[in-house]
């Protein structure tokens, strides 16, 4: 293989390695306005595309230690990869490809899991992981609220009523 091709493999290698997800999508069809268009949404949500070529993505899949995707790769690919959240960069995946109609979601991998198309666009449906959190934070501070209420009532009471006696006998 030849420098170049080896160095870019490497590159491929170190994205794939960094990240906990890639989507690999076929772009055939998209302008170059319109692949810039879904560019700008990932970056917002804290992803990115990078077209590859299928031959050096493949040695770069195999270094990764991923299962054997060779057999998925044909036509005009493009990777989708991101260090925060998997549900943001498949929101913006499922959106544009219904504005659009392209690119096409071939497959992806979330932590050493291949997801299919339909595994993808159920994760676009999911909220994002911090209004997750936000749920499970809330789901937590109700019994801790209703407790803290529960162990104040007796004092409050006994003090309205220590409160009249003292208006009561003054």
């Amino acid at each position: 293989m030849r420098p170049e091709k080896k160095l870019i493999a490497s590159e491929y290698l170190a994205r794939l390695n960094a990240a906990p997800f890639f989507i690999v999508v076929e772009y055939t069809g998209l302008t170059v306005g319109q692949f810039t268009e879904l560019r700008k949404r990932l970056t917002k949500v804290g992803a990115e595309i990078h077209v590859v070529k299928n031959s050096i993505f493949r040695i770069a899949v195999k270094e990764a230690g991923i299962a054997d995707i060779t057999s998925s790769l044909a036509g005009q690919m493009a990777v989708v990869s991101g260090l925060k959240d998997v549900t943001t960069a498949a929101k913006v995946m499922k959106t544009y490809q219904a504005e659009f109609e392209r690119p096409k979601i071939r497959f992806g991998y979330l932590n050493n899991g291949r997801l299919e198309p339909k595994d993808i666009l159920a994760l676009a449906d999911l909220p994002s992981i911090d209004v997750l959190r936000g749920k499970l934070l809330g789901l937590l501070k109700t019994p801790l609220t209703t407790l803290v209420q529960l162990l104040n009532t007796p004092g409050t009471q006994l003090a309205r009523v220590l409160q009249a006696k003292v208006e009561k006998g003054a």
